[in-house]
């Protein structure tokens, strides 16, 4: 009874971690290869809406001069946007480039925050400003492309349409780090995301870099919230509206070949996670069966993935003598868990393995969930934080 007992941990444990990231893009392809993937959408020679770009800094001085102009040279009509940015009390020259944007430029509104105030609540006071019918949501470092506005903006001419994600590209990856890792990772998601948004509208959170909703549709995040894209999708999804994805949305952004800046950014990540999962557990119960198994597939399994790494880890250990099939799996799944050490110490003799690195990166990240699961228990008391340090600009 025990053996099977610990045979179903097993199996499900293994299913778990695979389906995220094989069947389940499988599923996707197989319900979206044959669909219609075209949604009304604006042209050039439209009446086209009044948007409100939205920005919440902290000293980035070395980045946020290109890209404001990047937003600057897009082909976008200039008197049919206006660009908000919110200073959280930035302590290098973030503040003397903003002023000088806004002495120059119509439609430039600058707040500056005194105390750090954390992203989401500058987001939270600056969305009250906004006059724009759409709102985009945008970081520091990532570099627009001079049709953004345009692609991000044009799908809302059909009315089910809620939220559009961009295509964010990451750029200058490094085989010395984890930026080529980074790099595939953000792309397999991107195709995963936009499949969902053809699928049903159900794209699991865009990746936050930039993306556009429609402003009677913002809801106000939670003050402590880590991870407030995800939040603001999943509640334009509740208001029964769609979340896509428009690839031709282009946008640029440097790729962090440090494995340590990405590992904390993970766990800040991580953390938010769980916070959206207590916020929208109901959504695994919901009517909507191809919301509920996104939900369930996307986002949850892999936020439990070290949970199910360990419960296969234990099961095949106490396996180890029920047969071959179990000795061999287990010499490799330990084999498996050395690589990020071996990996650790060929880098630091200059040997960059790139298969090595992508076991790396995997274990890399499911510690970083279960360091988040962790802190989250814990409890989370600020949202403030620090953007990540890039190699170089994009």
């Amino acid at each position: 009874m025990l053996q099977l007992i610990l045979e179903i941990i097993f199996w499900l444990s293994i299913i778990a971690i695979i389906h995220p990231y094989s069947s389940y893009p499988i599923f996707l392809h197989l319900k979206t290869k044959n669909k219609n993937k075209s949604f009304s959408f604006y042209t050039r020679e439209d009446n086209l809406p009044f948007v409100s770009i939205i920005m919440a800094v902290h000293n980035e001085e070395q980045i946020l001069e290109k890209k404001i102009k990047s937003i600057l040279k897009n082909d976008y009509p200039r008197n049919l946007y206006e660009i908000i940015v919110g200073s959280d009390a930035s302590t290098d020259k973030t503040n003397n480039i903003l002023e000088n944007f806004c002495s120059e430029e119509n439609h430039f509104f600058l707040e500056k925050f005194t105390q750090r105030t954390g992203k989401i609540n500058i987001i939270n006071k600056l969305i009250h400003k906004a006059q724009g019918e759409i709102i985009l949501l945008s970081d520091a470092d990532i570099i627009f492309t001079t049709n953004t506005i345009f692609e991000l903006i044009k799908n809302f001419k059909e009315k089910k349409i809620g939220l559009v994600d961009s295509n964010l590209q990451k750029k200058n990856p490094q085989k010395t780090g984890i930026s080529i890792q980074e790099k595939f990772y953000f792309n397999y998601e991107i195709t995963i995301k936009n499949m969902e948004g053809i699928m049903a509208g159900v794209m699991m959170g865009p990746f936050g870099g930039a993306y556009a909703l429609r402003n009677k549709l913002f809801s106000e995040v939670p003050k402590n919230f880590l991870v407030d894209d995800f939040y603001i999708n999943m509640k334009v999804i509740e208001k029964d509206m769609w979340c896509i994805n428009n690839l031709n949305a282009i946008v640029f952004d440097s790729t962090s070949d440090k494995i340590q800046d990405e590992f904390k950014r993970k766990i800040r990540i991580s953390t938010g996670n769980f916070q959206n999962l207590k916020e929208f557990t109901h959504i695994l119960f919901s009517k909507k069966i191809l919301l509920a198994f996104s939900f369930f597939s996307h986002k949850v399994l892999r936020w439990f993935g070290p949970i199910f790494i360990l419960l296969s880890i234990i099961s095949v250990a106490i396996l180890f003598n029920s047969g071959l099939f179990y000795q061999v799996f287990a010499t490799l799944l330990f084999f498996s868990l050395i690589i990020p050490i071996i990996d650790y110490f060929l880098r630091k003799y200059g040997i960059h393995i790139i298969l090595l690195r992508f076991i790396s990166h995997y274990y890399y990240m499911n510690l970083g969930l279960f360091i988040g699961l962790l802190k989250y228990i814990k409890g989370v008391k600020t949202n403030v934080w620090e953007p990540t340090k890039r190699e170089s600009n994009p």
